[in-house]
């Protein structure tokens, strides 16, 4: 009987896009994989480990919550982790005063000193959007001024997003004001999905345990573009880099933005009492405070590590985090788009492969979606994809 000779997949990136297909090809198709990363540990963004000096296990590029209501992506990564019972809430500095964010009864009383009911908020709410008389909203400052109207959107969406983004409101796409919700109720809790929460002993325990296949072969601090000539013959390449890149950037630049931390150790048992709090204010240089040990309430530190995040422009080599989408980045998009079709046995994914915002739920969905496309028609046909 003839031997079946191993399929061989290069996968390129090992956050949770190429992570989450590095295991599904080793342990559904048998498939050998070879997962790269430029970086020297896995999980990519995602990654977090225990802090040097404190113990506190901290998200080394910023704060990363795991929540979803898609009941799949769940129980998927249920296979490898359990999660705490943490509950997200942002809390906003603006001119020395503190709020809590999303937009609900707490921020809005605050802001405007009132005593209002659920009903009475919803009624000013609509009066403060009726007065900017906006249909179709051009750019990010209209679409949140049809959102939340003038008050809220002044008080804690312009400065903070001005400095993120480093353009001014009017010049950003209208789709990033969409991530924040507004409720007519107390509830303090960012996100509204069925379950949340933070791994049990880190992110990087996750994927490590994702990842513990003998097929899959990880090869650490590699660069794919310098290593490519000498990858194994494979049969599929799945690149989640900037697509950008991948073409040598004959269509140009797609615009991205980056940000960076500063670690801070207070002398003190707890720095600020939450686990994020937002500046809102443009002369303050960075955007957010992170305190890690917030994360796991379960455990408890007398020390404290802190992350101050700020945002900058990122120039040729730098890492990107953050697709900018304007309406010129989304005409060079479509041609990489486009491109993608001449080289069909790539696969472009994640964040940066798709240029598109996912947090961490679409990610794992999609790339459980996308493997079950595949599987279909790789299982059917042996023809490269």
């Amino acid at each position: 009987m003839k031997k079946e000779i191993q399929k061989v997949v290069v996968i390129v990136g090992a956050g949770f896009y190429g992570s989450v297909m590095a295991e599904r090809f080793a342990n559904e198709l048998g498939w050998k994989v070879v997962l790269l990363d430029k970086r020297p540990h896995i999980g990519g963004n995602c990654w977090s480990c225990p802090d040097p000096d404190t113990g506190i296990e901290v998200h080394t590029y910023g704060p990363h919550i795991f929540h979803t209501s898609n009941e799949r992506a769940w129980n998927y990564l249920n296979q490898f982790t359990t999660f705490n019972d943490y509950r997200h809430t942002v809390w906003a500095n603006r001119r020395g005063k503190v709020y809590p964010l999303p937009f609900g009864l707490a921020a809005i009383n605050l802001l405007t000193g009132q005593h209002l009911s659920p009903e009475e908020a919803r009624l000013w709410l609509q009066g403060e959007v009726a007065k900017e008389k906006i249909d179709v909203a051009a750019n990010l400052e209209e679409k949140a001024l049809s959102l939340i109207g003038r008050t809220l959107y002044e008080a804690f969406v312009k400065e903070y997003t001005e400095k993120h983004w480093g353009m001014k409101a009017t010049e950003l796409p209208p789709y990033i004001i969409t991530r924040l919700p507004v409720r007519f109720t107390y509830d303090m809790g960012y996100y509204n999905d069925k379950w949340q929460g933070i791994p049990v002993g880190g992110y990087g325990a996750m994927f490590k345990r994702i990842l513990r296949h003998p097929n899959i072969d990880i090869r650490l601090s590699t660069d794919y573009f310098v290593e490519k000539g000498a990858l194994p013959p494979h049969d599929l390449l799945l690149y989640t880099g900037p697509i950008d890149q991948f073409f040598d950037y004959k269509h140009g630049r797609l615009g991205w933005r980056s940000v960076r931390f500063e670690k801070a150790l207070p002398a003190m048992t707890d720095f600020q009492g939450t686990s994020v709090m937002n500046e809102c204010d443009g002369d303050i240089a960075y955007t957010r405070t992170h305190e890690f040990k917030h994360f796991t309430p379960e455990l408890e530190f007398a020390k404290t590590v802190i992350f101050r995040e700020y945002s900058f422009d990122p120039k040729p080599g730098d890492d990107v985090y953050y697709p900018i989408r304007t309406k010129a980045d989304m005409a060079i998009r479509e041609k990489y788009t486009a491109e993608a079709e001449s080289v069909p046995d790539v696969v472009f994914g994640g964040r940066l492969g798709a240029y598109a915002y996912l947090d961490m739920e679409n990610t794992v969905s999609t790339a459980l979606e996308l493997f079950d496309s595949l599987k279909v028609k790789l299982v059917s046909d042996s023809s490269v994809v």
